[in-house]
């Protein structure tokens, strides 16, 4: 292969070679919520919002810990169906995203399957999936948790200044 093939295959193909992942979000990512602009920091890659949607399983959503943090604990088949919001990110963000929900030792990343509520992205070829339809994207939930999490109070969809009086403390304010 010559100089100028390698040249255009780099400047040319290298875009549309780039692994693109889907993610659903839930707590302090969602729009709107204390962290949400870690969502579109280019520093920590591209994140684009595709749909709202919700778990198809039931998964209890928690608040819980010192700082009030958001867990989506691993029991499926209990809890609620868990409402947030479906991106669609670029490695350098899932690396991004993998460090800021501490995996794999705070969080896990596993993959789910979620229905559809709204969908407003792009497909990229694909048929726009309509609302009521299934997809499946990755979520950060939890397997190392507290003894007493499960009997925590449980929440559909999580709102930092939701009616739970439960203050969000953000890491640049924690001890």
């Amino acid at each position: 292969m010559n100089l100028r093939a390698i040249i255009f295959i780099t400047f040319w193909c290298l875009p549309s070679c780039i692994h693109m992942a889907r993610v659903f979000v839930y707590g302090t990512l969602k729009k709107g919520q204390p962290n949400y602009h870690r969502m579109l920091e280019s520093a920590n890659g591209k994140a684009e919002f595709l749909a709202s949607a919700c778990t198809t399983e039931k998964y209890p959503l928690v608040i819980a810990g010192h700082y009030n943090i958001p867990f989506l604990l691993n029991i499926p088949g209990q809890g609620h169906r868990v409402q947030g919001e479906i991106y669609k990110v670029d490695d350098k963000m899932l690396e991004f995203l993998d460090d800021f929900e501490e995996v794999p030792t705070m969080y896990q990343r596993v993959r789910v399957r979620l229905e559809v509520k709204e969908w407003v992205g792009e497909t990229e070829g694909e048929e726009r999936p309509a609302a009521g339809s299934f997809t499946e994207a990755f979520l950060y939930s939890t397997t190392t948790y507290q003894p007493d999490w499960p009997t925590l109070p449980r929440y559909e969809s999580y709102d930092a200044r939701g009616d739970h009086g439960l203050q969000y403390v953000a890491r640049q304010e924690r001890d």
